[in-house]
């Protein structure tokens, strides 16, 4: 797939089928993803892959986690903007349109903590890729390089046919993929991406989420 198509085609899926990825295609997409620009060539990231019983293993301790009300202790602060801001106003119409295309009521809270739920299973993904980083570092230092890794992963995913989503509920309990995928101590747990082959007929699939026009956001300066 062309770059610049790859880029405007790139969305967060957030259903799957069950069908497995292969170890070689994952291992092609992080070859690629490697070469993700990196400052100094440090390259701060590393890549735990996890699938079959391994997964399902993890995804059944983080929800055990979260419905016994076990507080969550990321390894980096995960989310954080003001309530009264613009990104909380983005934020919020995103949930907007994903429950009404769900047809998830606002007072159905049976069927809004279903959904909760989904993104602490990656999604049901058959394989998720949990990016780490050195904690000998300074917790921002590699932030910059490691979105790049991120989204490189991302586009060459498609490339296979693959989707991918971003999330941040698969590292807010990192105890449990310490245990359950061995990740050292050594290691500060950053960001997962459920990967996987797109089911077609889950419908929050069908989301093109909004972005701001070009013009409201930038300064054009001596044109």
């Amino acid at each position: 797939m062309e770059i610049t198509e790859a880029m405007r085609k790139r969305k967060s899926i957030r259903g799957y089928k069950s069908d497995p990825v292969s170890k070689d295609m994952l291992r092609e997409i992080l070859v690629t993803a490697g070469r993700a620009p990196s400052a100094m060539n440090i390259q701060p990231w590393e890549f735990t892959v996890i699938a079959g019983d391994i997964l399902d293993k993890i995804k059944s301790a983080i929800i055990g986690k979260l419905n016994s009300g076990a507080p969550a202790q990321p390894d980096h602060l995960v989310v954080g903007w003001p309530q009264d801001s613009i990104y909380r106003q983005r934020q919020v119409g995103l949930a907007k349109q994903i429950f009404s295309i769900m047809d998830i009521k606002r007072e159905d809270k049976e069927k809004r903590a279903e959904w909760f739920e989904r993104g602490f299973r990656f999604f049901d993904a058959p394989a998720a890729i949990i990016i780490t980083t050195d904690s000998i570092l300074a917790e921002s230092s590699p932030l910059i390089d490691i979105g790049a890794v991120m989204q490189s992963i991302c586009l060459a995913a498609l490339d296979h046919g693959l989707g991918t989503c971003i999330e941040d509920q698969g590292v807010l309990y990192p105890e449990v993929l310490r245990e359950l995928a061995g990740i050292s101590e050594t290691r500060r747990i950053m960001i997962a991406i459920a990967i996987g082959y797109p089911d077609p007929d889950f419908p929050a699939n069908r989301l093109e989420s909004t972005r701001e026009p070009v013009d409201s956001i930038t300064q054009w300066i001596g044109f």
